[in-house]
This record gives structure tokens, C-alpha cells and sequence, in this order.
């Protein structure tokens, strides 16, 4: 056997590790998720799960020497061809070896004995590609690794489910939750390892891979599988606390299986979706941290249960010694302005700043900060405590903490209306929509984070094209003739369908209310989707926005309250938060 280990890389839970280790090589998982595609787009198409273009890519740069691959889903099978092709054509001079296993999709007598030829038949590839042989004892000894690997948390935990979720999603996730979180996705949620046969197995190949086999078929299903209902196990854990659920674009399979989880699990769920690259890890990491909130408040009352982490509730955390100041300050840093709150210690409001934000987060929260301070005749000195939030938060140098927007939205609504239920919050780059419980505590939250549709970018553009500015906007397409619709749901698109209808000749009232639709029928959508209920407020910018207002209001069908301070609800919360800091 040679004295150097082969790395093989496979990408799905049904690969043979324990095989391939038995010939001396180390398998490793293909995880690593990028910040976007290379040539697989030209390759593959855009339309195709980000999976399979993330694993062309690496192929494609030579990173892969040895590869095994299993036709688990159509998009691996297009991969599969390309990297063929391009090996036969000489292409790729790095990728030594590649095998395909034709995975069946059940694990009956008939589809183990289908995969047992199967891998039979790549360990004799595999042993003629690297003049190795099958060692039965390391075999032995990799499934009890295997098994011993898999044991479930025997204490409070969080999963990762879904689609496939690279390591670095997975750290993002494991940096920002207050307690452990395990990855159960796809090949990371491999849960392969009962105890090995007898030694009468053990020493007839046939029937050792066939036992092999029919172990590697009954884990824990994907949902590629005709029968998935295995996969209830994943969320059927007394210990498991929360469940941050992962689905891949153009991947339908796991959008199915959350349907289900959400109606069944008992307890918080998150679901987010990507393109299988980080290139939103900022949005992402707000979305987990809001998660995270949410998960300390609903475990508030057993703060034990956070004993062990670095993270404890508020209830648990030391006591700092406050600054001598009497005025408390919220920040809000947002993609198009900076919103600056400072509140006396009976919460009224001394003064607020709104600026745009610029280049800088961090400078522009300092500025505003300044500012707010001199509008009120205060000093840095005067403050007890300020708490950042918003998107740019991590820039914010000043403050003693920072909280997300999720949450300071939340604390900001029901400051101003205490009957509030639910909060409409449409930025300049994304929209959110916070469903509160009875007390005013974030129950659920989604945000429309994958493109400017539906949100304050989107009618700036859309003023733009019109020659109008947004104010002008706001008072426009209250009355109307004709009720236009505008149908594409992409910036750009709908940039075209209005500059056709300017050509049309339609009325500049008819079309601004088509707009006012389109913003409202995609925020009624997200409204629906955490089952928001009234009453209804609407905070950020757009608020202002008296079309927008009127037209999401007929979609909910009630009124929405919006306050006068409407777009400093953000940065009122981050102040209350510091009160209680």
C-alpha cells in the first residue's frame, strides 16, 4: 500500500467514506462555499443550483485531484458530464481519478444490492488507480470512527438544516447563536455507524458490501429519497432549541420539506435561502443575530440552559458600572441614511438626527452622533449608554453594544403604539416584516434580502425614471384611471415596463399607483409568510410614502398606523435598548 494518503473529495452523505480510507486515501468533503462563480456559469447556465457551480469551479481551478461523485440530484449529473468532457479532452490535467455512483433513491433488498455492485466496483477502480488494496481492518476501524463521530448533543443545541451548507455558513451560524449549532445538512449530516458485523461478514467481501451498503442507504434520508419521513428524527430531539433552516436557490426539495418542518417542530425556526456563496454573509450574519435574539428571549426564563457558552442572557451578565450621564443614544446605521436617537431617563425624546449615510458606517454614525449631541446642547460625557443597530453596525465604534434592527424595530413600535402586533419596516436596501407576540417580543421575522424589489432603492429608481423626486412620488397615485399592474418582480425589469408605458402614453398617476401595487402585493407576501396579524405598523423611510402606505393597507386589509417618527423608530429602540444596558 503506498505510504502517501490520496485525498479524495466526495460531496454527498451516501459517498463510501469509510471505503476509500480502506485504500489509504482521506476524504474530504467538498464544502467550501465562495463569494461568487467563476467559468461554471458560462458552463452550467445561472438557473442551476449554486452547489454544483461552486464544485465545477473547484474542479474547473484544479484544486481536485480525486473526485467521487453520486448522481443525487440533476444538477450533479450536468456537472458530471461537463467535468467528463473536459477530463477527456485533457482539459484537466490535475483531476487524476473521478468515479460516479449511480445512487439508487431507496434502500430496499433490491437497491442495496444495486449499490453494493456499485461500490464493489469502484473499489476496483479505485485499487487499480492507486495500486492499493482494500484493507478490511481499516475498514473495521473507519466505521467506528464513523459511528463514534455521530452522536447526537446531550445538551441544549441548534441545527442546521436544509440544503447543502458549506463550512463557512456554518461558522457564521456557530459565531453568532448563543448555543452550539450542529450541521445536519446534506453530507455534514452523515449518520452512518451501527456496530460492524460479525467476523463471518467481515471475511466474505460480498456480503460485507452488501451489509455496507444497505447501512450507507438507511441513514437518515435526504429528501432526494423516495421516503424521507426519516428526516422527522432531525427535529425530534427534546435538546434541540432552535432550528436555522437552509434552502439553496433553484433547489426545490428542501422549500418542501420546510413546509413541513415549520408545521411540526416546536420550536424557533429560521429559514434563509442563498445562492450557495457568502457574498451576502453581511445580510446573513443580521438575520442570525436577530435569530439569536430571539432565542435568548425565548429561553429567558431557563437561562441555565445557556450555562456553558460565552453568550449568556442579560439576566446572567455581569453588571458594568454606567457612566455618569443622564441621556441615552440609539444609532441607527442604514444603507441610505443614519438615524440618531437621544432619550432623557424618562424616555422622552430629547432630539433626533436623520443623514444620509455615505461611504463610511462608522463615520457617518459618528457625525450624526455629533450632531444630535450639539441640536440638544449635550457632550459625549452626558451619555449613559448608547446601543448601535442597523446594517452597519459592526462599523460602529461607539457604544456599548449593538443589537439588530429586527429587534430595535420591535422595541421601537411598541414604544410608540403598545398595541402594536406586527411591523412593517421598508429600508433602503431590504424590507422586513416582525411579527410580535402578545408582550411586544419578536415571535417571527422574514426579510426580502435578495434584491432592491420592493424597497426603497426600488422607488428611487422607479422616481428617477418618472423625472420626479420621492416626495413628489409620495402624493402621486392616490387618485387614479386606469389600475395598472406592474408585473416583473425584478428592478430592472420593471424599470423597462414603466419606461413602455411613459411610451404608451399612460398617465404618470396611473403609473405610480402601479407601483405602489407592486411594493405592497411583495410585502404583503412576506407579511403572510411569518402570519402577520394587526394591528399593523409601518416604520423606515417609506412609511413616508403615502401610495405605498394606502396600497399595502388594502392589501392587508386594515389600515396601517404610522407614526410621525416613523423613520427613527430604528434608532428610538437602539435608545431604549440603552436604558436597559
Amino acid at each position: 500500500m503506498s505510504e502517501t494518503p490520496h485525498c479524495v473529495h466526495y460531496m454527498c452523505r451516501y459517498a463510501p467514506l469509510e471505503l476509500l480510507t480502506a485504500m489509504g486515501a482521506e476524504p474530504s468533503y467538498l464544502s467550501s462555499m465562495p463569494e461568487s462563480f467563476g467559468d461554471s456559469v458560462a458552463l452550467l447556465g445561472s438557473n442551476i443550483c449554486g452547489f454544483g457551480k461552486s464544485l465545477l469551479d473547484r474542479v474547473l481551478a484544479g484544486e481536485v485531484e480525486e473526485l467521487v461523485l453520486t448522481n443525487c440530484c440533476d444538477t450533479i449529473r450536468s456537472v458530471a458530464d461537463v467535468i467528463e468532457a473536459k477530463k477527456e479532452a485533457g482539459e484537466l490535467p490535475k483531476l487524476k481519478f473521478l468515479y460516479f455512483l449511480d445512487l439508487p433513491r431507496d434502500d430496499g433488498d433490491c437497491a442495496v444490492d444495486l449499490y453494493a455492485g456499485q461500490l464493489l466496483a469502484l473499489k476496483e477502480a479505485y485499487e487499480a488507480y492507486s495500486g492499493n488494496r482494500f484493507d478490511v481492518k481499516k475498514f473495521a476501524a473507519a466505521v467506528q470512527v464513523s459511528h463514534t463521530q455521530q452522536v447526537k448533543p446531550q445538551r441544549p443545541y441548534l441545527t442546521l438544516l436544509g440544503g447543502k451548507a458549506g463550512r463557512e455558513l456554518h461558522m457564521l451560524a456557530v459565531r453568532s447563536m448563543p448555543l452550539p449549532v450542529q450541521n445536519a445538512t446534506c453530507a455534514a449530516g452523515r449518520t452512518f455507524g451501527e456496530a460492524l458485523p460479525g467476523e463471518e461478514v467481515l471475511q466474505d467481501e460480498k456480503a460485507l458490501f452488501a451489509w455496507y451498503a444497505g447501512e450507507l442507504l438507511r441513514q437518515i434520508p435526504c429528501m432526494r429519497m423516495q421516503d424521507a419521513q426519516g428526516r422527522k428524527r432531525l427535529f425530534a430531539d427534546p435538546n434541540l432549541k432552535g432550528i436555522l433552516y437552509h434552502t439553496v436557490r433553484f433547489c426545490d426539495f428542501y422549500s418542501f420539506e420546510y413546509a413541513d418542518v415549520k408545521d411540526h417542530a416546536a420550536v424557533p425556526i429560521l429559514k434563509f435561502e442563498t445562492d450557495y456563496t457568502m457574498s451576502a454573509s453581511g445580510q446573513l450574519a443580521t438575520r442570525f443575530d436577530a435569530f439569536a435574539e430571539e432565542i435568548l428571549t425565548r429561553y429567558r426564563d431557563t437561562p441555565e440552559i445557556f450555562a456553558d457558552r460565552f453568550r449568556k442572557p442579560k439576566e446572567e451578565q455581569p453588571m458594568q458600572e454606567r457612566p455618569a450621564g443622564k441621556y441615552y443614544a440609539g444609532i441607527d446605521s442604514g444603507s441610505a441614511s443614519t438615524d440618531v436617537v437621544i432619550l432623557d431617563a424618562d424616555k422622552n425624546i430629547v432630539t433626533y438626527v436623520i443623514r444620509p449615510t455615505g461611504a463610511g458606517a462608522g463615520g457617518s454614525a459618528d457625525k450624526a452622533l455629533q450632531e444630535a449631541l450639539e441640536k440638544a446642547g449635550l457632550t459625549r460625557e452626558d451619555l449613559a449608554a448608547t446601543v448601535a443597530t442597523g446594517y452597519g453596525r459592526a462599523a460602529i465604534e461607539t457604544g456599548s453594544r449593538s443589537i439588530t434592527e429586527i429587534t430595535c424595530h420591535a422595541k421601537g413600535a411598541r414604544f410608540l403604539d403598545p398595541t402594536v402586533r406586527c411591523v412593517i419596516d421598508i429600508g433602503g436596501q431590504d424590507s422586513k416584516v416582525i411579527a410580535l407576540d402578545e408582550k411586544g417580543n419578536v415571535e417571527n421575522f422574514v426579510m426580502n434580502d435578495k434584491c432592491a424589489a420592493g424597497t426603497g432603492r426600488f422607488l428611487d429608481m422607479m422616481a428617477r425614471t418618472l423625472e420626479m423626486n420621492l416626495d413628489e412620488m409620495s402624493g402621486r397615485g392616490l387618485t387614479y384611471g386606469e389600475d395598472i399592474t406592474i408585473s416583473s418582480t425584478c428592478t430592472v425589469f420593471a424599470e423597462s415596463e414603466v419606461v413602455s408605458l411613459i411610451a404608451q402614453n399612460k398617465s404618470t398617476d396611473d403609473i405610480v399607483h402601479g407601483l405602489d401595487k407592486s411594493v405592497a402585493s411583495k410585502t404583503a407576501l412576506l407579511a403572510a409568510r411569518v402570519h402577520g396579524r394587526g394591528p399593523f405598523m409601518m416604520t423606515g423611510g417609506v412609511a413616508k410614502n403615502a401610495g405605498v402606505v394606502k396600497a399595502l393597507g388594502e392589501k392587508l386589509g386594515e389600515p396601517l398606523i404610522v407614526s410621525d417618527k416613523a423613520q427613527i423608530c430604528g434608532a428610538l429602540g437602539a435608545a431604549l435598548y440603552a436604558m436597559e444596558a
